[in-house]
């Protein structure tokens, strides 16, 4: 009997291979194969050139799961959430994910749950928008005026996705700039701007630049008054991004979501707070009417009928998937000992920063585990400095100038998230004590200002 023999590349070690001995095509497709374990490996030796994920605090994006949960979205990358019909199972835990959520934000309680999963709180923000335009458009136009010129209030520190979404459907912004130690709105400011063009308001329950809640309760009540006393229908959406999953369990107290009758609609990142890998968001409306009808498209695909109401068509069912396997495992007190052990590290870490000389805080990480410092004297060494000797060690901190009006403030910032131990927290503020130690010795020739690497949101 004769033996077939394998091919050289079967047979050769994987670093021993051709494809090792020479560079490979980076920006053609190759003109032959290569060995699985061989590409495997190629890729997997570039990918360690990128930065640690469990020491980047600058990312919201949750970067630790259980095993378990990989397992499960490791088994459902195959699934294709549009496709309701051949995966009816993923439909089901998607649409008791949005119940969820939308119970957890205090809907009101008298018929089913309104809203979708989305890539992220981009889609998100851009499909509650659109609907804040339509719906105001409606209302003009069945009073017979004009509806050419809508425009929304929003501060100068909102996630650039809303600029996007006022430039893609032609929605004129009106920003309310920052101002120094004032890093949210206000009533005073959101009444200033508003008129009978405003599809809505935007007020934002943890924001990206400090961690800090804006007083969305009090700004509601400015509106409401406001509309009353003029005539008008001005709605409020709340950009819960970053506090959506933080505010129900640590700040249960905080009237910021669907218990205001003005509040209209609600995103939140599940792979932020929510504690998804990316890429998974959610937008939720107070009700039915919220959501205009013409906004959502039937779809006869695939064996049946589709409502559907998202930018991105096809898309894994994992992430939904993830989320689900959260909420089920950890229910109320496992979200609750979660963010309040994230919230306990972040406002003992940044006190302890606070301690150690040169720094003055912008928020103290009690709102969301998210806060913010500057130097007292930047005129020997910089922000950008500190951060550039701290990414050296392994951390990634991110430096950064904050919003218009304001950016002449030079911030570095620490996002707290789960899987970040308290003994973490100790070797990071070790490292910041000998990096401040080694500038104050000897300082830079000149202070380093911003390269544009980090940007902000």
């Amino acid at each position: 009997m004769v033996k077939k023999l394998l091919p050289d590349t079967d047979l050769a070690p994987t670093y021993g291979s051709r494809a090792m001995s020479e560079p490979v095509p980076k920006y053609a497709l190759p003109d032959g194969e290569m060995a699985p374990q061989t590409a495997y490996q190629l890729i997997h030796d570039e990918l360690m050139l990128d930065g640690n994920a469990r020491l980047n605090l600058a990312t919201f994006v949750t970067t630790w799961m259980e095993p378990e949960a990989e397992r499960l979205m490791a088994e459902t990358f195959d699934k294709n959430m549009i496709d309701k019909d051949e995966y009816p199972q993923t439909a089901e835990i998607e649409t008791r994910c949005v119940n969820m959520i939308a119970r957890l934000f205090n809907v009101p309680d008298d018929g089913a749950a309104v809203g979708v999963s989305a890539i992220g709180s981009s889609e998100a923000v851009m499909l509650a928008g659109m609907a804040l335009k339509w719906r105001w458009r409606a209302r003009r136009e069945a009073s017979g005026k004009s509806a050419d010129k809508p425009n929304l209030i929003l501060g100068a520190n909102v996630q650039v996705v809303w600029e996007k979404f006022c430039r893609y459907w032609e929605v004129e912004p009106r920003y309310i700039p920052m101002r120094e130690g004032r890093y949210v709105i206000t009533p005073e400011e959101v009444l200033e701007r508003i008129d009978e063009n405003t599809i809505g308001i935007v007020a934002i329950l943890g924001t990206t630049f400090t961690g800090e809640f804006e007083p969305i309760e009090a700004i509601h009540d400015a509106v409401v008054a406001h509309n009353k006393t003029h005539g008008l229908v001005v709605p409020l959406h709340i950009d819960a991004a970053s506090g959506g999953f933080v505010a129900p369990f640590i700040h249960p107290d905080l009237r910021w979501d669907f218990r205001l009758p003005n509040v209209v609609s609600i995103n939140a990142s599940g792979h932020k707070y929510g504690l998804v890998y990316p890429g998974v968001g959610w937008a939720v409306w107070r009700s039915q009417e919220h959501l205009p009808e013409d906004l959502v498209f039937h779809v006869n695909y695939l064996g049946g009928d589709m409502p559907t109401f998202t930018l991105n068509f096809s898309r894994p069912g994992n992430q939904i998937v993830g989320q689900y396997y959260n909420f089920l495992r950890l229910g109320r007190k496992g979200y609750t000992r979660i963010m309040s052990t994230l919230r306990d590290t972040a406002t003992e870490l940044a006190a302890r920063i606070s301690k150690l000389g040169p720094f003055d805080l912008l928020s103290d990480g009690s709102a969301i585990p998210v806060f913010a410092f500057r130097l007292k004297d930047a005129s020997r060494y910089s922000v950008y400095d500190v951060s550039e000797r701290l990414r050296i060690r392994g951390w990634q901190v991110p430096a950064y100038t904050m919003p218009p009006e304001a950016q002449n403030i030079a911030v570095l910032r620490v996002v707290i998230r789960e899987g970040f131990s308290r003994d973490m927290a100790d070797l990071l503020l070790n490292d910041l004590s000998k990096v401040v130690d080694e500038l104050s010795a000897s300082p830079p020739t000149h202070p380093k200002t911003a390269d544009g690497r980090f940007h902000h949101g």
